[in-house]
């Protein structure tokens, strides 16, 4: 049932039956579970009883039944993304964290995005829209929306009001969908995102944000150069961003050997007014190319992942139990 996202009040106090429950067991493993009385959660270590964690509040240390600990919490938002089922792959937490800062997301922003995937960005957006908001999200496969409906409702113990799913190609429902001029910010995680810069312009009001995410370099090149040929955006911008972790222990702390390297690139534009062309700052024109090498950039070249119908039926009974045992609180 669909309610304001001010219903969505985050789990605190002592661990009750139907939470997420991340454990820290051991070499610093990460295990999320959802507590179900009399359960008990296994492992070559021994098992860890539900019950024992039921009860207790956050930051408590479990003992399993050889006497091993487990260090309980709730899961973060960016713990929960990472665990969550999945049917498409997610976009990172240190991505959706810059799409809500350099995308300007503001409460009460009216949003669209395309696609959703598992719901991961949305649930960033609607925190960031607060109840006065709109996300409109876009999807092409039905099986998808329903994954990220039933993580939405998981975490947040609600599906908000605020939310709309559409099933479809952006291009085709966001004329049907959204009236022109109506749209603060859209944020394009998709393939070919090229393909629908007309209907994003008429869609956004001047001075809105249009956001991609893009895995490579030749999506990227093609994006921006969409942009700029369609004379409706300013001079876009591009950017990524690393995350490395920090090895902490007495004197010894010291960069992590491994870290979050390139997981995609951003790139932002802004609207311009109808009728008005941006100024070419620039004192170099860019190079031609040709239709051999735009080529190379259609979606086929490209490559898409490919999810089995076995995975995705796997994938949104573990989504809906998930939802149901957090809805039923």
């Amino acid at each position: 049932m669909s309610q304001p996202i001010s219903k969505a009040k985050l789990p605190t106090g002592p661990f009750r039956e139907g939470d997420r429950v991340q454990l820290t067991g051991p070499k610093g493993r990460l295990n999320t579970i959802t507590l179900r009385a009399g359960e008990k959660f296994g492992t070559h270590r021994g098992d860890l009883l539900h019950d024992d964690i039921i009860g207790k509040p956050e930051g408590s240390v479990i003992l399993n039944q050889t006497g091993i600990e487990y260090l309980a919490f709730r899961p973060l938002l960016s713990d929960f993304v990472l665990s969550m089922p999945r049917g498409a792959a997610i976009i990172y937490p240190k991505d959706s964290a810059q799409i809500i800062v350099m995308g300007d997301i503001f409460p009460g922003a009216r949003v669209v995005e395309a696609g959703v995937g598992s719901g991961g960005l949305s649930m960033y957006l609607l925190r960031a829209i607060g109840d006065m908001g709109t996300l409109d999200s876009f999807e092409r496969r039905e099986e998808f929306a329903e994954i990220a409906k039933a993580n939405v409702a998981t975490n947040l113990g609600i599906v908000p009001s605020s939310w709309n799913i559409h099933i479809g190609d952006l291009q085709q429902q966001l004329p049907i969908k959204k009236q022109a001029g109506s749209v603060d910010r859209i944020v394009l995680d998709m393939l070919a995102p090229w393909e629908c810069v007309e209907e994003c312009a008429n869609a956004l009001v001047p001075g809105g944000l249009i956001i991609g995410y893009v895995a490579t370099v030749t999506q990227l090149s093609r994006f921006a150069e969409a942009l700029k040929e369609s004379g409706h955006f300013n001079e876009p911008e591009a950017f990524e961003s690393m995350t490395r972790g920090w090895h902490l222990q007495g004197l010894a702390v010291r960069p992590e050997h491994r870290m979050i390297g390139h997981t995609g690139f951003l790139i932002t534009a802004r609207r311009m007014a109808p009728g008005s062309t941006a100024p070419n700052f620039k004192t170099k024109n860019k190079p031609e190319f040709s239709d051999e090498d735009l080529s190379a950039w259609n979606p086929d070249h490209l490559g898409e992942r490919k999810v089995s119908d076995k995975k995705l039926r796997k994938t949104i009974r573990s989504a809906e139990a998930a939802a149901e045992a957090r809805l039923e609180q």
